[in-house]
């Protein structure tokens, strides 16, 4: 009998010193469990009472840039009728282009085909105190040359438009990846409490290419971050009237009832896309009073109407979205994304660049003047280009698709003005000088809201994502003000 008690008390005092090892030596006991339980509740309350929160440990140090509009240039404009004047490639038009450039690279529709020099049809011109050479068809930007960076040296990875936007914006042609705006208001959050942090909208001209609404997804993160796609015609999102007989207090008791039972949901699965959700319904009640004001543009002068070139505001042109962008970026979202749907041009190229430059050029610089004026501009990134370039060789009327040199430019938001940056070749083939790639994009714009691109991942599928993907990223600060 007391040989098996004595087996009894072993038992218990290995099992008592099982237990007070693992509770000592776990998170500091259970003091540290209830401690990050409390934290984890306080931060899931804060949270809830603020629509677009930082994300802890956010930004990694003093930012320049608070807010973003990205004028996308959806087909990829040229750059030999734009930024990057090549008087060599109109010595050269219409006869046989250098084999030394195009040996073994890749082309899109002119793969095989009878490669002849294409010289540019516009004029360029020195502008501003800078002196930076732009076309003729672009006069407004040109207004604005000390203002502006012109990036000639850019590069990219995919010759065909869905995957090359969706390098532009998410750092990879895999599907599920967050855009580029998502990763910025998953991390940064955004200051507008009845409004998307991340707003897109989309106008169209000649040479319109469809735009994927992958271009805005929010990916493997909660789908609150997603881009939200406003409407460039009439008012931007649909029904945000109640019907006949529905009055705003009863819609009310319907959306906390709603909530309330999303609230048991959450707490017993613990699912971000449900708390998305209690977000979402919660967001979408209060733009029903946000945007009927947003898009009341009556109380904008006749003078900032005739800058920007707005015939008739929510008309779907590209004017109309640069204005609506300030009317948003004034109100605390946090990413505007633009996509004008106009510079695919495979043929007709002097008739249709023309209108699409003429579509985007005034409005273009009409924001930038117009930030600048309303003290904004400062903390105000401007992204303007496309997700490719053209090439320097003629496809019938047209120029094909091009990956190997590119031109964007930039203002605001920490960006040193009046600058160019970069150079292609004497044919304006390849990038040459100060090559920048997309992922140098990615890491210097976040780079201006105090962002580093090595720091700022997500853990997914086990690897740690990031928006600058695996390749080595530069921030390319000869650029930064």
């Amino acid at each position: 009998m007391k040989q098996q008690e004595q087996q009894q008390m072993w038992r218990r005092l290995k099992t008592d010193w099982s237990r007070r090892t693992f509770l000592s030596r776990s998170f500091a006991g259970i003091g540290s469990f209830a401690l990050a339980s409390l934290s984890a509740v306080d931060q899931a309350k804060a949270d809830e009472n603020v629509p677009w929160p930082t994300l802890q440990g956010l930004p990694h140090h003093a930012p320049k840039a608070k807010r973003i509009v990205h004028l996308c240039m959806a087909g990829g404009p040229s750059h030999l009728e734009s930024f990057d004047p090549k008087p060599e490639l109109d010595k050269i038009h219409d006869q046989d282009f250098p084999a030394s450039f195009t040996a073994g690279q890749q082309l899109a529709q002119l793969q095989n085909a009878s490669l002849k020099a294409r010289k540019s049809f516009a004029k360029f011109k020195k502008w501003g105190a800078a002196g930076i050479e732009i076309s003729e068809l672009f006069p407004h930007i040109g207004s604005i040359a000390d203002e502006i960076c012109v990036v000639r040296s850019m590069k990219t990875e995919q010759i065909n438009h869905d995957t090359a936007h969706a390098f532009m914006n998410t750092g990879s042609i895999i599907k599920g990846r967050p855009s580029m705006g998502s990763w910025m208001l998953y991390g940064l959050g955004a200051e507008t409490e009845n409004l998307p942090g991340y707003v897109v909208m989309t106008s169209q001209g000649p040479g319109a290419q469809p735009v994927s609404a992958r271009q805005w997804s929010a990916g493997f993160l909660p789908s609150k971050f997603q881009g939200v796609a406003f409407q460039s015609k009439g008012q931007p999102v649909h029904y945000i009237g109640n019907p006949n007989g529905v009055c705003q207090s009863t819609q009310r008791q319907v959306v906390q009832e709603v909530q309330r039972i999303n609230g048991l949901l959450k707490n017993r699965h613990n699912d971000r896309e449900i708390a998305t959700r209690i977000a979402q319904y919660e967001m979408a009640f209060q733009m029903q009073s946000a945007v009927p004001e947003l898009a009341d543009m009556s109380d904008e002068s006749k003078d900032t109407l005739e800058m920007y070139g707005v015939k008739q505001p929510g008309d779907g042109s590209f004017a109309s979205n640069c204005l609506l962008a300030r009317r948003l970026l004034e109100r605390g979202v946090r990413f505007v994304q633009l996509y004008h749907r106009g510079w695919d041009h495979h043929r007709n190229l002097e008739k249709d660049f023309t209108t699409s430059a003429g579509a985007c050029d005034r409005p273009s610089a009409a924001l930038v003047k117009d930030l600048k004026q309303r003290g904004l501009l400062e903390d105000t990134l401007i992204v303007w280009g496309g997700e490719f370039g053209r090439t320097p060789m003629a496809q019938g009327t047209g120029r094909d698709h091009h990956i190997n040199a590119f031109s964007l430019w930039m203002a605001g938001g920490g960006i040193k003005p009046g600058t160019v940056y970069g150079a292609t070749d004497e044919l304006g083939y390849n990038s040459v000088e100060n090559v920048v790639t997309v992922h140098d994009l990615h890491a210097t714009m976040l780079h201006l809201f105090g962002v580093d691109h090595e720091k700022f991942t997500e853990k997914f599928q086990g690897l740690d994502i990031k928006l600058t993907g695996v390749e080595p990223a530069r921030v390319v600060r000869e650029i930064l003000s």
